[in-house]
C-alpha cells in the first residue's frame, strides 16, 4: 500500500477517476438543467453564467448533457470490461491449466477473435444485434474478452509449473481448489492492470460507436452522440465539439495514467 500511494501516477490518475465517478453519481445534483430539456429560444448560446458551456442547436444545456454522459459512458465501459474480464480469465485459466485439446480449441478461438480489426468487429456485432445499451455492452465485452484470455492463459502457463502447485497436486487437492487458491491469486496483478487500461479504451470505443449512431438512441446523452450531432455545426459553433472531445480525452488519459501506475507497482519485473 505504501508503494501504491507513493506512486505519482496512481495518485494523479486515481484522483481524476474518483472525480469522474463522483460526477457520474451526483449527476442530478451537479447538472443545473435536465439534460434533454429543449429550449429553442436559447439555442446555440455561448458559455456564460447561466449556461456554463453554452447550449446546443436545440437549446439543451451542454454542461448538463456532459455530466449525464459521464454516467452513461462509465457504466457502459465498466460493465463491458467486467464481463470481458470474467469471461476472458475463465477461458484463459481453463485453457492454460487443462492443456491438450482444450487449450488448442479455446486459444484458436481467441486467435480468430483477435484477428479482426477491433472497430470493424464491434460495428459488425452491433449491426447484427441492434443498437441499444445492452447490445453495446455485449459488443465491447466480446471484443475485449480475448485480451483477458491471452493474459490469463500466459500467466497460468507459467504459474502452474511452480512448486506450490505441484505440492497441492501431491496431497490430492482438487483441480478447483488448485485454481482458486494457487493459480488465481498469483495471476491477478497483470489482470488488474489490464482492467484499468481497458476501461479507458472501452470508453473510446463506446464513444466511436455512439458517434456512428450505434450507441444509445437519442435523446440519451453520451459523449459520442454529442460529437456526432455537433459535427454538422462545426462551421458556426466549433466549441460544441470541443467539450465532449475534451471529456473523452481526459477520461482515457486518467485511466491510462492510473494503469501505468499500477503496472509500476504490481509488475515485479520492473523492480529487477
Amino acid at each position: 500500500m505504501r508503494q501504491l500511494f507513493g506512486n505519482v501516477r496512481v495518485i494523479v490518475g486515481g484522483a481524476a477517476i474518483v472525480l469522474l465517478f463522483m460526477m457520474a453519481l451526483l449527476a442530478p445534483t451537479i447538472a443545473p438543467f435536465e439534460p434533454n430539456r429543449m429550449n429553442p429560444s436559447k439555442a446555440l448560446k455561448d458559455p456564460g453564467s447561466v449556461y456554463l458551456l453554452g447550449t446546443d442547436d436545440l437549446g439543451r444545456d451542454i454542461f448538463s448533457r456532459l455530466v449525464y454522459g459521464t454516467r452513461i459512458s462509465l457504466s457502459i465501459a465498466l460493465t463491458a470490461v467486467f464481463i470481458a474480464a470474467m469471461a476472458g480469465v475463465f477461458l484463459g485459466v481453463v485453457a492454460g491449466y487443462a492443456g491438450g485439446l482444450v487449450d488448442t480449441a479455446i486459444m484458436r478461438m481467441v486467435d480468430i477473435l483477435m484477428s479482426f480489426p477491433p472497430i470493424l468487429f464491434a460495428i459488425a456485432i452491433v449491426a447484427f444485434m441492434g443498437t441499444g445499451v445492452p447490445n453495446l455492452i455485449a459488443a465491447i465485452g466480446i471484443l475485449y474478452t480475448p485480451r483477458f484470455a491471452r493474459i490469463a492463459y500466459s500467466s497460468t502457463m507459467s504459474v502452474k509449473e511452480n512448486d506450490y502447485v505441484k505440492a497441492s497436486r501431491a496431497i490430492g487437492a482438487s483441480h478447483f481448489w488448485i485454481v482458486a487458491n494457487d493459480i488465481l491469486p498469483n495471476i491477478m496483478a497483470p489482470i488488474i492492470i489490464l482492467i484499468s487500461l481497458s476501461v479507458g479504451t472501452a470508453i473510446l470505443l463506446e464513444s466511436g460507436l455512439s458517434f456512428l449512431g450505434m450507441g444509445p438512441p437519442p435523446p440519451t446523452s453520451t459523449w459520442g452522440n454529442m460529437i456526432g450531432r455537433s459535427r454538422d455545426l462545426m462551421d458556426i459553433k466549433p466549441i460544441m465539439v470541443v467539450w465532449p472531445s475534451a471529456a473523452i480525452a481526459i477520461t482515457v488519459l486518467a485511466f491510462n495514467i492510473f494503469g501505468d501506475g499500477l503496472r509500476d507497482v504490481l509488475d515485479p519485473r520492473l523492480k529487477i
